[in-house]
């Protein structure tokens, strides 16, 4: 699972290590941003699942103290498959302040290394270890050519 900032740039990741997506996995990603940014700032979060993230949030205190600071969404392509009341209150496009983003930057990073997917998926430390420099060669090299404007097919 990926923390990404508005512009579709990693800024961490974490190994999970049991199957599926747990909630905890996101909170951990979220504790760590709220440790690097100012206390004034707000952050707006768009997840796959936010209103089920958002609920357990309220409902056990998790993130309590950053709470008041988090505005919850769900990915554009995701919001589609929750229920209607829930469209209507967690689509970005009924949000304010998360503009025209979809929030499929993740999905756009897990498509761009791909094929280290397989490769990393059972190994051992210095496996991941190598996997893990190229993740940062080709996340940089996907970084410099977007900003160049050079097609992705040149990394």
């Amino acid at each position: 699972m990926g923390l990404l900032c508005r512009h579709d740039r990693v800024l961490w990741l974490v190994n999970m290590t049991t199957p599926g997506e747990r909630q905890h996995y996101a909170l951990a990603l979220l504790d760590q941003l709220f440790n690097h940014i100012p206390s004034t700032s707000t952050v707006g979060l768009l997840y796959d699942i936010a209103c089920q993230l958002e609920r357990s949030c309220v409902k056990w205190g998790f993130m309590k103290n950053h709470l008041p600071r988090m505005r919850f969404a769900i990915s554009v392509f995701h919001a589609f498959g929750h229920g209607w009341g829930c469209q209507c209150v967690y689509h970005p496009r009924k949000c304010t302040g998360f503009g025209l983003s979809d929030g499929e930057g993740c999905e756009r990073f897990w498509h761009s290394i791909s094929k280290l997917i397989a490769y990393l998926r059972v190994c051992g430390v210095s496996v991941h270890t190598l996997g893990q420099i190229h993740t940062d060669c080709i996340s940089t090299a996907l970084h410099t050519t977007i900003y160049i404007g050079l097609p992705d097919s040149a990394c």
